[in-house]
């Protein structure tokens, strides 16, 4: 199979972890007879040094052209003074409206060798955690309208929250196609008990899941879950959601995991194209030392593989490397832990490089 990928190398730490990531996919692609094809893209700060646009046109209509696209990481200190329209992370969000992608699908998932890490309980890590919070993107009361008013000699705020049937529908079946690739457990979270949004979200979960009889779905109201994910975070499966309760929750589970360097994340629309990066940012601090982490863009990647090229065993494959390097002992920095005598550290290439080592279709 061929497929051309758009590449964001982007800022900061971006250029080492998308340039290990592409090693794997040229690795897996030899071995899984495919042809990956890529397509340099300019955003962020590097675009407007080069370009002075954090996202020019001409760059958009490659990413929108392309089957998928890899993102490092894009920003940096270096050009928080330029105005707000024309900062690096403005290019991020021209990219998501531009490519149509409502859905944010971000992982949580700790790895048996890092269990230490988490700050839960080792009774609760022990149970595992493995679950993708599926958050609507576009929508909500993020993207309501939001004024403040002069009412009774004071300041009144207004922040509106609307959800159509059509814009819930679309992200509930992200929710049911990302279950059944999985264990096909969905939890619907919602605040049904207070908000009309909610009480149609729910109803237009339960008129979806007629379309999915494999499919297990279950109602559980925001702020139980959030309860939930740290008392029991094995209970679930694949968590879908509005905006600004997916915005709370997903980053309340990536700290469960205690390892943001490992976490990778998609971003996905009505066709197959999507957006996968790591959740990290750009780390700019120690861009060009060659100690920054690249599994969570090489997770991405095999996120890329499953969900968008539809390659379940190329994703296995690169998983199972990640695994069996971490069962080795191998850590860069940011997961070495304090009692390090039975580990050995390593940097961005030498990680890309070992993960690479461990590739095989099996």
């Amino acid at each position: 199979m061929k497929k051309n990928i758009a590449v964001i190398r982007g800022d900061g730490i971006g250029p080492e972890i998308v340039g290990e990531a592409l090693k794997v996919l040229d690795k897996t692609a030899e071995l899984f007879g495919h042809s990956f094809s890529y397509t340099d893209v300019d955003m962020g700060g590097c675009a407007i040094d080069k370009w002075g646009d954090p996202l020019p046109e001409e760059m958009l209509k490659k990413c929108v052209e392309s089957d998928s696209v890899l993102l490092g990481a894009v920003g940096g200190d270096k050009w928080n003074n330029v105005p707000g329209n024309m900062r690096p992370e403005k290019g991020l969000l021209r990219l998501r409206a531009g490519m149509g992608v409502y859905s944010n699908n971000r992982p949580a998932k700790i790895w048996s060798q890092l269990a230490s890490a988490s700050p839960l309980k080792k009774s609760i890590v022990d149970k595992g955690i493995d679950f993708i919070i599926v958050r609507e993107l576009i929508g909500g009361v993020y993207f309501g309208e939001h004024k403040t008013d002069e009412k009774d000699g004071e300041k009144v705020a207004v922040d509106t929250m609307s959800y159509s049937e059509s814009e819930i529908e679309r992200i509930g079946r992200i929710g049911f196609e990302t279950a059944r690739k999985r264990n096909k457990k969905l939890c619907s979270v919602e605040k049904s008990n207070v908000l009309d949004c909610s009480r149609l979200w729910k109803k237009v979960m339960h008129e979806l899941a007629e379309e999915y009889p494999d499919v297990e779905l279950t109602d559980m109201l925001v702020d139980n879950c959030a309860m939930q994910i740290v008392k029991n975070p094995a209970q679930f499966d694949v968590i879908v959601t509005e905006n600004m309760f997916g915005d709370i929750l997903s980053d309340e589970a990536s700290m469960i995991t205690g390892s943001i360097g490992m976490i990778p994340s998609s971003s996905l629309g009505s066709t197959s194209c999507g957006l996968y990066e790591p959740i990290h940012g750009s780390a700019p601090d120690i861009a060009g030392m060659d100690i920054a982490n690249p599994i969570g863009t090489i997770l991405s990647a095999a996120m890329m593989l499953r969900y968008s090229f539809d390659m379940p065993a190329e994703a296995d494959c690169i998983e199972n490397a990640v695994s069996a390097v971490l069962d080795e002992g191998y850590r860069t920095a940011d997961i070495m832990p304090a009692e390090a005598a039975d580990y050995k550290k390593v940097g961005c290439s030498e990680m890309g490089a070992l993960i690479l080592s461990h590739l095989e279709r099996k």
